[in-house]
């Protein structure tokens, strides 16, 4: 068992309070956005980073995932439960802790039932096109905030637009000056000086001139008043409809922080030499998540921005975390008078800058150079999670997903392998007409299980391998090396080839079969008396002379 705040040592100790410091500049301006993001008071977005945060670091296996609320998180808490509640009410608030202990005890059970491999069907296309979707409809509430203009943050992305477009006259001039200052500060502090956290300043000094000028009299909306105190314990009650109603949405959640959240960890942990469990991982979310709906926050997973930033900062551990919660806990305990006058404009500034790489605009461009149908499948779910719906967004991505999958799937390499059995020299089974691995054989392999999706084009291949042969074909062998599974509509298939084999006089045999395909192969009553060869060249050597060799 890996030992908390694995890593850290008396020689990087400084390093790793240095940037637990960075952290806590970055992360405070974030989370009060993400909160705003989520139909959430600030508050919300602050507990986050206390009881959740100290939970997940002590727990996970990665040693430098920073885990949080992020922008399409918060996002797909606040169109998931917008429908449910009105925003900003204590129901509203109420469904998202409840939100977020579903996906803590869906967390927990991908963890004791090894479930992580489900992520896996959210496939870079589908991830890109799903957080992009939720990137522009959360960019479009906080273009509205920058220019001070009121529209429905929890309504229809065109409902959106129309409110945006149609109330830009009302415009406060003093709210896009500071949004506007804010940004190029932003932009420019990240090109020249990344070390500095920018978000900070730019909340900093945008505070005191809200402070020192009065703005806030003159039409610039202020985050207002922040309850003081540690965040408390608590637990959401809502009747089991409610609870019910949650689940697709925390389905979705957990599927997207799953995919993100290990593809984080594995990647570092492969840059930096230590090791990665997935189990534990999510785990770590899972109980993060209980946490975090037990002390009046809501749904985080990790922060791969803030990760990035730990890296750059030199940080090995997971000790920046818990100097965030300590950092955070104080804040709260002593210092949320200084919050109140946080003008929106900076708030929606610091979100919208950091939620412009969600968009995908480069990852389209690399998908559109790379590969059509994966730009196409990512695309349709960008479309979809935007004017649709972060639901039937993710329902559509696992629908693409196995589409993609299947169409793969549906045209495996079948080869018509050369006589000297090296794979480097293997003919493809459409390169000539006419080619045989030796007089009267043919061996042909497929390198991909055999199951509904591939049956029938496997069936095909071998019958032009057969009919078109220069020369009579007496004896087909199939390398069923790469094929480790046959399901039932497979085993169909392979039965009518077999029917058809022996209607042209012509045997069927096996070489280099795995031991559980041939006992797969028995159990769907696909074996009739077929000679077995350990290797190809024995194949072909046996079945030229007019022998079999049958491999028990």
């Amino acid at each position: 068992m890996q030992r908390p705040l694995a890593g850290l040592t008396r020689r990087n100790l400084a390093t790793e309070l240095t940037a637990g410091v960075t952290l806590l500049a970055i992360a405070i301006p974030l989370n009060i956005g993400y909160a705003q993001i989520a139909g959430l008071p600030a508050a919300a977005g602050l507990y986050a980073l206390i009881v959740p945060t100290i939970v997940y670091a002590l727990v996970v296996s990665s040693r430098q995932v920073v885990a949080s609320p992020d922008a399409a998180a918060a996002a797909l808490v606040a169109s998931s439960i917008g429908g449910l509640a009105a925003a900003g009410s204590a129901d509203y608030s109420t469904l998202a802790l409840a939100q977020a202990i579903i996906c803590g005890v869906m967390f927990v059970l991908m963890a004791v039932f090894k479930l992580g491999f489900l992520a896996n069907f959210l496939s870079k296309p589908i991830l890109i096109g799903f957080v992009g979707g939720l990137a522009l409809d959360i960019l479009v509430s906080q273009i509205a905030k920058m220019l001070g203009i009121t529209i429905d943050s929890g309504g229809e992305f065109v409902d959106k637009v129309f409110g945006l477009v149609s109330n830009l006259e009302t415009t406060n001039a003093w709210s896009l000056a500071i949004a506007a200052v804010s940004v190029a500060i932003l932009l420019l502090g990240k090109r020249f000086l990344r070390a500095v956290p920018w978000a900070l300043v730019v909340l900093i000094l945008s505070t005191l001139l809200v402070v020192l000028t009065g703005l806030d009299q003159r039409g610039v909306d202020v985050l207002g008043e922040v309850p003081a105190g540690p965040p408390t314990l608590t637990w959401p009650v809502i009747d089991w409809q409610m609870w019910m109603a949650l689940i697709p949405s925390a389905i979705a959640l957990t599927l997207v922080t799953t995919a993100e959240g290990l593809l984080v960890s594995r990647s570092y942990g492969e840059k930096h030499g230590y090791p990665f469990h997935a189990n534990r991982d999510l785990l770590a979310f899972g109980l993060g998540n209980i946490a975090a709906g037990a002390q009046g926050s809501f749904s985080m997973g990790s922060s791969t921005s803030r990760t990035a930033a730990m890296d750059q900062a030199g940080s090995r551990t997971q000790l920046p975390s818990l100097v965030l919660a300590v950092g955070t806990l104080l804040l709260l305990l002593f210092g949320t008078a200084l919050l109140a006058d946080i003008p929106s404009p900076a708030i929606g500034a610091v979100v919208g800058v950091a939620i412009l790489p969600l968009l995908g605009i480069r990852e389209f461009r690399r998908l559109w150079r790379q590969d059509r149908f994966e730009f196409a499948i990512g695309a349709v779910c960008f479309l979809v999670t935007l004017f649709v719906g972060a639901i039937p967004g993710i329902v559509v991505a696992f629908v693409l997903a196995l589409i993609n999958l299947a169409k793969r799937a549906a045209n495996p390499a079948i080869d018509v392998l050369a006589a000297d059995d090296d794979a480097k020299q293997s003919l493809l089974e459409e390169a000539a007409a006419g080619t045989t691995t030796a007089p009267g054989v043919v061996v042909v392999r497929m390198a991909a299980p055999l199951f509904f999706a591939n049956g029938t084009v496997f069936a095909a291949a071998v019958k032009r391998a057969v009919t078109g042969a220069d020369e009579p074909v007496k004896h087909v062998v199939i390398d069923m090396e790469a094929v480790t599974d046959i399901d039932v509509t497979g085993a169909e298939a392979f039965a009518a080839l077999e029917e058809w084999l022996d209607s042209q006089d012509v045997s069927l045999a096996f070489s280099r079969v795995r031991i559980p395909t041939r006992a797969r192969l028995e159990e769907l009553g696909l074996l009739s008396g077929q000679a077995f060869f350990a290797t190809n060249r024995d194949a072909v050597a046996a079945l030229v002379t007019g022998g079999s060799a049958p491999q028990d």
